[in-house]
């Protein structure tokens, strides 16, 4: 802006809008309570988030515009703002435009005038809605990778989940016993085998079955496979599409057992397994259908043992 005269711009400050511009061209929401907790400004962002207009928000308190229990916090925080002054910085609620609670920092310091009085708070809000939504899915991937990974060790068939470049995400020690001396050595040094070539572990043509299915994304592939003087039942299932498959591996050389023994203790398995698996799939969210999948596949590979 260009001036033509200098006491130009002397007559813009002087302007009692000019700091209310100032305020409503910010994105955050922005508001001032008197030292009676009475709003008596606030700026265009804050009128948006919370849903009300100025004129609605100005001469009211923070009683007037959110719930009881929202608004009992506000007063309390005050109340300690005014009872040791300085900036004040926590994490709270409050009741937005389309009437949803959104978490939410609050920023507040007091205002003096010019005796040094305290006059009112000033305060700015800062949705946090998405990080802690974010935050709270992490933490619920964590608690089901948590599950997954005590179920994973328990389990007596081999168990091995490989990402997209074939890379160990975890495995059983019933999987590095069934590959051999020097892998269950491995496993001892590198818990989990996590990091591992699978390439390096397994047999070429299980190792090809783990491949294939990567690259196809198809939902399972199976097999017997001899190995080492044993009959192994490989089953590789898509765990997500082209990203992450698992295999579970079942040693069939052990003495059988007849086929109806096999059979009803199939269903024990799957019967005490099933609220298991369900607590897990509630627990993935988005990930659900595919870790039932991978875990209804190692149930019904109990029916291929003859330790249960």
């Amino acid at each position: 802006m260009i001036y033509e005269k200098p006491g130009d711009f002397k007559n813009y400050l002087d302007n009692p809008m000019l700091y209310q511009w100032i305020i409503d061209a910010l994105p955050l929401p922005i508001f001032y309570r008197d030292n009676k907790g009475v709003y008596q400004t606030c700026n265009t962002a804050h009128e948006k988030f919370i849903g009300l207009s100025r004129q609605e928000i100005v001469g009211k308190t923070v009683f007037d515009v959110q719930p009881k229990d929202i608004a009992e916090i506000y007063a309390r925080r005050d109340k300690e703002l005014f009872d040791s002054p300085g900036d004040q910085i926590y994490e709270t609620k409050i009741r937005s435009s389309d009437g949803a609670i959104r978490n939410v920092i609050f920023q507040k310091s007091v205002i003096r005038n010019d005796s040094g009085e305290i006059i009112g708070i000033v305060g700015s809000i800062f949705d946090i809605t998405e990080r802690k939504q974010a935050e709270q899915k992490l933490e619920r991937a964590r608690e089901s990778m948590i599950i997954s990974s005590h179920m994973l060790h328990k389990i007596r068939a081999g168990i091995v989940i490989v990402n997209t470049n074939f890379k160990v995400i975890d495995s059983n020690e019933s999987f590095s016993e069934l590959m051999g001396e020097e892998i269950r050595e491995l496993y001892e040094t590198i818990p989990g085998l996590r990091g591992a070539d699978i390439k390096e572990l397994v047999p070429e043509v299980i190792y090809k079955m783990i491949s294939s299915i990567m690259a196809s994304g198809e939902n399972n592939l199976e097999r017997d496979v001899k190995f080492q003087n044993r009959l192994l039942h490989v089953s590789v299932v898509t765990i997500y599409k082209q990203r992450v498959v698992g295999a579970v591996i079942r040693d069939m050389s052990a003495p059988m057992l007849v086929r109806d023994e096999i059979i009803n203790r199939a269903q024990r398995v799957t019967k005490q397994n099933i609220e298991t698996v369900q607590k897990i799939a509630f627990l993935m969210g988005e990930n659900a259908a595919q870790t039932e999948e991978l875990l209804n596949s190692i149930i019904q590979s109990y029916k291929y043992s003859d330790d249960e």
